[in-house]
């Protein structure tokens, strides 16, 4: 190491931890509702030109270019992040965001513009793509960068923002759906949750504001003349980048699949949609402690060992998932959501802000864990859009194959953390990434 050991402030931690925790939870407020949104209301708002059934999935397929947006921004904000710091990027990504999801709440519907309705949406939904694309590394860094210790559980605040976001997303959009008749909120209360962006907006830019750059960036911040940090990324770490994407790749079409395609499934099996919604609110809201626990235990124990067992819990439950909504029972629903989404989950994902940090060199590290989050980011994205033209399909209500899909993914998940080095001992500010070939794997 050729920079001395940047000085770390425990004040600007804290700062750092609570900017990640928000901004995560503004983002994915905004993200999250348009996938709630696509599954209960969309269709009818944008898509009612079609067929209840061609229109879910028309519905999920404006869901997934925001997913297939995400890496894009990933790449030109970590390209930037990565040259000129990590919260300047911070604060272009929440307005970009905060700023489309109060114009998808102004957007006329089908009716209204005709086909301009569903072309508008889509941008829209690629503006908040490219938005969240950028924001996820960035405040995983900010954290990573500024911890000395648990950075396991201190990078996994920005992930506990995701469900945190869904959680109040969904509760701002049944409440909006409870004080309206059927026809009011198919009309505009959907449009409140949405426009409540701009009030989230402001709280978020007033507290980002408030933190300084990482001390491990500046430690290591000089004038870079040299390649991209996207070509540095693919020829230095191709093998880091793959296997992280396979590692976070099944938690994603996991989770998307749970709180979309799931959430419009048992509507379908006749659970009203306020049943639903608040089981997978509950499941979320628990979630959010799982997620810190399971990262605080990722630092005891490893990133390895806990992703390995969420992911192999998950892809065995996943063929239980449809026969417990198929039974019609509440409380079975509720397990449903609860299992998969308040344990498994977590374990699969809450280590994964500290471990995609871990696997790249400071000048690169924004781009690296972005791209790597991002392209696997896609499968929740596509994971919806699939399932629904299989359940539409030929077949019919194929939900074992759907199953045998989530499994397959998580098999592809333990196969890449078994093929990648332990990184729970990493120093950030050794500012060289760890060697391609190291596969020691820590103990205890």
């Amino acid at each position: 190491m050729t920079e001395l050991r940047p000085p770390h402030s425990p004040t600007q931690l804290r700062r750092a931890v609570l900017s990640s925790y928000l901004g995560s939870v503004i983002e994915y407020y905004d993200f999250m509702l348009y996938a709630t949104a696509s599954a209960v209301v969309f269709s009818q708002v944008f898509f009612s030109q079609l067929d209840p059934l061609t229109g879910t999935v028309a519905s999920f397929g404006t869901l997934a270019t925001g997913y297939i947006a995400r890496p894009i921004g990933g790449i030109v904000f970590g390209h930037f992040g990565d040259r000129l710091g990590r919260k300047k990027m911070l604060i272009i990504t929440m307005v970009l965001m905060g700023v489309a999801s109060i114009l998808i709440g102004l957007l006329p519907g089908y009716d209204s513009i005709g086909v301009w309705a569903p072309v508008l949406l889509v941008f829209m939904r690629i503006v908040q793509g490219f938005a969240v694309g950028g924001e996820w590394a960035g405040a995983v860094l900010l954290s990573a960068e500024h911890a000395t210790a648990r950075r396991g559980l201190w990078a996994s605040f920005t992930s506990a923002g995701a469900p945190s976001g869904l959680v109040l997303s969904t509760l701002v959009l049944t409440g909006a759906a409870a004080i309206t008749s059927p026809e009011q909120f198919l009309a505009w209360g959907w449009r409140i949750p949405f426009l409540l962006s701009a009030v989230l907006l402001v709280v978020g830019l007033i507290v980002r504001a408030t933190v300084e750059e990482t001390p491990v960036f500046r430690a290591a911040a000089v004038k870079d003349t040299g390649p991209a940090p996207l070509v540095q990324v693919l020829r230095r770490h191709p093998r880091k980048v793959a296997l992280a994407v396979g590692i976070g790749f099944s938690a994603f079409v996991a989770q998307s699949t749970i709180t979309t395609f799931v959430v419009s499934y048992a509507v379908q099996q006749g659970f009203t949609r306020p049943t639903v919604l608040n089981a997978l609110t509950i499941a979320s809201a628990v979630s959010i402690v799982a997620i810190l626990a399971f990262s605080a235990l990722s630092d005891h124990i490893g990133r390895r060992p806990v992703i390995i067992g969420g992911a192999a819990l998950m892809g065995a439950f996943v063929f239980v998932l449809f026969p417990l909504i198929g039974s019609h029972d509440p409380g079975l629903l509720l397990l449903a959501f609860v299992i998969p989404m308040a344990i498994f989950h977590p374990a699969m994902y809450g280590p994964l802000g500290a471990l995609y940090s871990e696997l790249f060199d400071t000048r690169t590290r924004y781009t690296g864990a972005s791209l790597a989050y991002q392209i696997a980011g896609t499968g929740a994205g596509l994971a919806p859009l699939l399932f629904a033209g299989l359940f539409s399909g030929p077949g019919g209500t194929n939900t074992t194959a759907i199953a045998a899909i989530i499994a397959a993914c998580c098999v592809v998940t333990i196969g890449c953390v078994l093929a990648t080095a332990e990184t729970s001992e990493t120093d950030l500010a050794d500012h060289a990434a760890p060697a391609e070939t190291d596969h020691v794997v820590r103990a205890g």
